[in-house]
């Protein structure tokens, strides 16, 4: 295996996708980063030397995205890592998020890395190589009362991941779907979207949840730069995992999760399996 590779990073101004660029250029591998601000894009090419370069590319834009893949392959003449980072939380209560908003969720979170997918597959196809990260969330295998738009868009995504690994795993391509519990990021910060909840017989619910979000910005327990180090040694792995919980709390939510859920199983399995026609018939 190279012990160099050319990572293609999405939403790279904060966060992992921040974290993760600088570990990268800093143990010499190469960074092809998006932005959506011009002079953020040219600022990080100015700052990484030569080894990285950015790219403006708002996910929303499909035309953005195929010209940022391409520009990036001509640039650096290949890519290894594929990194679906960009994304953001739209929190409140399924009642009272209105259509454009969800719209919106959906658009960056799922539509969003399905267009890089498009855009990068045709190359990595043709190399027979490559890993794509999918930075999905514990949110992708566990939801939460007032984060349901969001927990949806991330379920989408892990179930995307997981197809994407049944189909081209054959050709020598991996995925991996990234986890994350809570991270000192921008996330339930400047980065998240807020409805208030109006509606009286979800304050015990939805509030009390998206007001400990809030105040627990800026104190969660996950390290970004631990997390972009486990990414980077990650993709150096000769069998790296489908899935990976990123953090105490991810990990420990996906253990419930999946514990109940296999409970649940054995409680209507009988049933379940009764709605077959009979052996034979």
């Amino acid at each position: 295996m190279a012990t160099t590779k050319t990572w293609f990073i999405t939403g790279v101004s904060t966060g992992f996708g921040k974290e993760l660029a600088e570990y990268c250029l800093s143990q010499g591998d190469k960074v092809a980063a998006t932005f959506r601000k011009q002079e953020q894009a040219d600022e990080f090419t100015q700052k990484a030397g030569g080894e990285g370069h950015g790219f403006v590319c708002d996910v929303v834009d499909e035309q953005q995205v195929k010209n940022a893949v391409q520009a990036a392959i001509q640039h650096f003449g290949q890519l290894d890592v594929i990194v679906n980072n960009a994304g953001y939380g739209s929190l409140g209560s399924i009642e009272e998020i209105d259509d454009a908003e969800v719209q919106r969720q959906f658009d960056v979170n799922v539509f969003g890395p399905l267009r890089v997918l498009r855009a990068v597959l045709p190359h990595l196809r043709e190399r027979k190589s490559g890993h794509v990260l999918n930075i999905t969330s514990i949110g992708g295998l566990k939801t939460f009362p007032g984060v349901g738009v969001y927990n949806a868009s991330k379920f989408a995504l892990e179930a995307l991941g997981e197809s994407l690994a049944q189909q081209v795993g054959p050709l020598g391509i991996k995925v991996t779907n990234i986890e994350p519990s809570g991270f000192r990021t921008d996330w339930a910060g400047r980065s998240a979207s807020f409805v208030d909840t109006a509606i009286e017989d979800y304050r015990a619910t939805v509030g009390e949840n998206l007001k400990g979000i809030q105040g627990y910005s800026g104190r969660q327990p996950g390290d970004p730069q631990r997390a972009a180090k486990i990414m980077f040694d990650l993709v150096r792995q000769e069998n790296p995992p489908l899935h990976l919980p990123l953090g105490k709390a991810a990990v420990k939510g996906a253990r419930d999760k999946f514990t109940t859920l296999v409970k649940e199983l054995e409680q209507v399995a009988d049933l379940g399996d009764s709605a077959d026609y009979p052996a034979g018939e």
